[in-house]
C-alpha cells in the first residue's frame, strides 16, 4: 500500500503515529466502529462541559479570554502529548473535550446572548455538514486523492498561520489581521472558506480512519483517531458559528 495515500491534513491523525507500534502483536483490532462510539462518548462530554460554561460564563464573561487562552495553551499540550505519546489518549482525550466544551459553551453563549438562536442553528449545520461529508465520502462522490489531499493540507496550514498570526497580534494591542472578523464580503467569504476546509477535513479523516482500520492497526489507537476527528468538528462548529454571527450583523 502506498504511504501517501494514509498522510491527513489532520496533524493528529498522522500515519507515523501508528508506525511506532508492532502490528504484529497479537490483540485486538482497530475498528472504525470502536472510533465512531469513542468519538461520540467525547462529543458528549464536549456538550455537557459546554452546558457548565454557558451557566459559567453567563454568570461573569470577564472570565472568557483568560479561560480561552488557557484552553488554546492546554489544547496545543494535549495535542502534542497524544502525538508522542498515543497510549494516553483514552486519558487525554476526554480532558480535551471538557476543556474545549467549556469554552465553546462560553462563546456560544455571548454570541447567542446577541444573536438569539445562533447556537442552535450552528450545532444544527455541524450535524448537517457531518452528514453530508460522511454521505459523499462512502458514496464514492468525494474522493480524497492525492491532489485533494495536497490541496487541503496547504489550505489548513495557511488557515492555522492566519490565526496564529491574528493572535499574535492582538496579544500586542493589535486588531488582528484586517478584514477577516468584519461582516464584510471579505470577512464573510474567509469564514466561507474555513468552513469548507474544516468539513474536507473531515473527508480526510475518515480516509484515515478507514485506512488504519485495512492496515490492522492496534484497537488501542482507537481513542487516538476519535480525539482527531473530535478537534475537527469542533473546528467546524466554531468556524459555522462565526459564519453566522457575521451574516446576522
Amino acid at each position: 500500500m502506498n504511504d501517501e495515500r494514509i498522510k491527513g491534513s489532520n496533524p493528529t491523525l498522522n500515519e507515523s503515529v501508528f508506525e511506532r507500534f508492532d502490528q504484529a502483536a497479537a490483540g485486538p483490532r482497530f475498528a472504525a466502529k470502536g472510533v465512531v462510539w469513542k468519538t461520540g462518548l467525547l462529543l458528549l462530554i464536549s456538550i455537557a462541559a459546554a452546558g457548565m460554561g454557558w451557566v459559567w460564563f453567563a454568570r461573569d464573561a470577564s472570565l472568557l479570554l483568560p479561560v480561552l487562552l488557557g484552553s488554546v495553551v492546554i489544547g496545543l499540550g494535549i495535542s502534542f502529548l497524544n502525538y508522542f505519546k498515543p497510549e494516553l489518549a483514552p486519558i487525554t482525550s476526554p480532558i480535551y473535550a471538557a476543556v474545549q466544551g467549556v469554552v465553546i459553551g462560553g462563546i456560544s453563549m455571548l454570541l447567542n446572548t446577541k444573536y438569539p438562536g445562533i447556537a442552535m442553528q450552528a450545532s444544527l449545520a455541524t450535524m448537517g455538514v457531518f452528514g453530508a461529508m460522511l454521505g459523499g465520502y462512502r458514496a464514492g462522490l468525494i474522493k480524497p486523492t492525492e491532489k485533494f489531499k495536497a490541496v487541503v493540507v496547504g489550505a489548513t496550514l495557511g488557515l492555522l498561520l492566519t490565526y496564529l498570526l491574528n493572535m499574535v497580534m492582538r496579544m500586542f494591542g493589535m486588531n488582528g489581521v484586517p478584514m477577516i472578523h468584519e461582516a464584510t464580503p471579505i470577512g464573510i467569504g474567509f469564514s466561507i472558506f474555513a468552513c469548507i476546509i474544516a468539513a474536507l477535513n473531515l473527508i480526510l479523516d475518515f480516509d484515515f480512519i478507514d485506512e488504519m482500520e485495512a492496515r490492522q492497526a492496534p484497537a488501542n489507537m482507537e481513542w487516538y483517531a476519535s480525539f482527531g476527528l473530535l478537534v475537527t468538528l469542533l473546528w467546524l462548529y466554531i468556524e459555522i458559528l462565526r459564519l453566522l454571527s457575521k451574516l446576522r450583523r
